[in-house]
C-alpha cells in the first residue's frame, strides 16, 4: 500500500525534498513546494522525476525458469539464451514477457524504456512487430524505443544484416552490435555506423563487456566517430574492460570518449553478477566501469537496469529505484558529489534524446527525507503520479508467466 492516499488533484505539494540539481539549485537536498491546486503537506517526502530505463532486454525478460544459467557465466548466458531463443520465441511468448515487464516498470515509475532486441533472423522478424504494437499500446504511460541487437562477428555490410538494418530503419529503430577483438573489429565499426548513417539511424553498442584489459573496442568506437563525423548519438554500454586496462590506456581511452561526444551507460547489477565469476573462487573485481572518471570528463554518464530473470541476470524487476540503491553501493557513488540522481533520470533521456521534467503531475514520492532514508530502504510503498493520477501499482503475479515457462 502506498505511504499516503491523495485526494483527488490537482495538488499544491507543498513541504517535499527534492535534488537542488534538477531545478537548478546548488546544494544537496532542498525543501520545496510544487504544483498548482489543493495545498498537501507531504511532510518532506522526496520527489523525484519519473525513471528513464535507457538499457534493457524485454524479449529475454523472465525466461529463468525454464532456461536458467547452469553456472552463472556468460557463456552459460549465451548458451541458454540462443537455445531458449530457437526454442520459444514466437510472437506470443514474446509479447507476454514483454507485457509483464513492462507492467512491473510502469508500477515502479518508470516512463521511458529503450530495450535491445535479439536480431539474428529470422527473429528479427519476430521481435520488431512485437515492439511496434506494444509501443502503440503503452503510448501515454511508457515511451518505447528499440535497438537491434546481433554480436560483431554476424555483421556483414550486405545480406543478412543489411535486411536486418532495413527491419530497424522500418520501426523507427536504432542499430546496434556487440563488440569485441576480431581481426578486423575496426573495419567492422567504421562499416557499421555507415550503415546507420545511411539510413539516418543512431548506434547502440554493447562494449568491452568483460575483464579482459586487452579488449579495448570502446577506443576504437570513439575513433571512429572522431574520425568519420557520425552525425547521430552513439551509446556504449558495460565498457567494463576499462576497469581492469593499465591506468594511462585507460585514461587515454577515456579521453577519446570524451571527445567524441559518447554516452555511456553503466550496468552495475548485470556486470557483478557475471563478472569474474569462476566456480569455486571468490570474484575480486565488481566489473563497474569508470563512472567517477567518466564524470569528471564531462562524459553523458548513465545508469540502467539490463537484463531481468533471464540467464544473463536471474534477478531484477524492472526497478529503477532498485538500480539507483545498487549502483550508489556497487560504484560508491556516496561521499562524491550531489548531482548522481541525474544518471538516473536527466542523463540517460539526454542520451536517447527524450526529456526528464520534474513534473508533480508526472513523479514519484517517497517516503524518504534525504538519500540514506531513500537509499535504505526498498521504497516499495513509493506514490507514483501520472497525468495527475495516483496509480495503482499492484505488480503483476509470476503465476501470469506459468503457461510459457515449460523447461527448454
Amino acid at each position: 500500500m502506498d505511504f499516503k492516499t491523495l485526494p483527488p488533484g490537482p495538488w499544491r505539494l507543498e513541504n517535499v525534498t527534492v535534488p537542488a540539481c534538477l531545478i537548478g539549485q546548488p546544494g544537496d537536498l532542498i525543501r520545496a513546494s510544487l504544483g498548482n491546486g489543493l495545498p498537501l503537506d507531504m511532510n518532506g517526502a522526496m520527489l523525484l522525476p519519473l525513471f528513464t530505463d535507457m538499457h534493457t532486454h524485454l524479449d529475454k525478460g523472465h525466461i529463468w525458469p525454464r532456461s536458467p544459467n547452469p553456472d552463472g557465466t556468460f557463456t552459460g548466458a549465451l548458451t541458454r539464451v540462443a537455445a531458449d531463443r530457437a526454442a520459444s520465441w514466437s510472437a506470443e511468448d514474446v509479447a507476454t514477457r514483454m507485457e509483464f515487464s513492462l507492467r512491473c516498470a510502469y508500477a515502479h515509475g518508470t516512463a521511458t524504456i529503450r530495450t535491445h532486441l535479439d536480431a539474428i533472423p529470422p527473429q528479427d522478424a519476430i521481435s520488431f512487430p512485437v515492439f511496434a504494437r506494444k509501443r502503440d499500446e503503452w503510448a501515454g504511460r511508457i515511451t518505447l524505443q528499440a535497438a537491434c541487437l546481433i554480436g560483431a562477428g554476424d555483421f556483414s555490410e550486405d545480406g543478412a544484416f543489411a535486411r536486418t538494418a532495413d527491419i530497424v530503419a522500418a520501426h523507427q529503430g536504432v542499430l546496434g552490435m556487440v563488440t569485441y577483438p576480431l581481426p578486423d573489429i575496426a573495419a567492422r565499426i567504421r562499416a557499421f555506423l555507415a550503415m546507420a548513417a545511411a539510413r539516418g539511424l543512431s548506434a547502440d553498442f554493447h562494449v568491452d563487456e568483460t575483464l579482459d584489459p586487452a579488449s579495448n573496442t570502446l577506443r576504437l568506437i570513439a575513433e571512429a566517430v572522431l574520425d568519420t563525423g557520425f552525425p547521430a548519438p552513439v551509446i556504449v554500454g558495460h565498457c567494463c574492460s576499462v576497469s581492469a586496462m593499465a591506468e594511462a590506456e585507460a585514461m587515454v581511452t577515456l579521453d577519446l570518449v570524451a571527445r567524441a561526444g559518447l554516452h555511456v551507460v553503466s550496468l552495475p547489477m548485470c556486470n557483478l553478477y557475471l563478472q569474474d565469476r569462476r566456480s569455486g573462487r571468490t570474484p575480486r573485481m565488481r566489473g563497474i566501469t569508470l563512472v567517477h572518471e567518466m564524470k569528471a570528463r564531462g562524459i553523458n554518464l548513465s545508469f540502467a537496469s539490463d537484463n531481468t530473470r533471464d540467464p544473463f541476470y536471474a534477478y531484477g524487476d524492472m526497478d529503477m529505484l532498485e538500480v539507483m540503491r545498487e549502483a550508489t553501493r556497487i560504484g560508491h557513488l556516496d561521499h562524491s558529489g550531489t548531482d548522481w540522481i541525474r544518471a538516473f533520470t536527466r542523463n540517460p533521456a539526454l542520451a536517447i534524446g527524450t526529456t526528464s521534467p520534474l513534473d508533480p503531475a508526472n513523479c514519484i514520492l517517497l517516503r524518504a527525507r534525504n538519500w540514506n532514508e531513500l537509499l535504505s530502504r526498498p521504497q516499495s510503498d513509493r506514490i507514483v503520479i501520472r497525468d495527475g493520477v495516483q496509480i495503482d501499482r499492484s505488480l503483476p503475479d509470476y503465476s501470469e508467466l506459468d503457461p510459457l515457462m515449460e523447461p527448454t
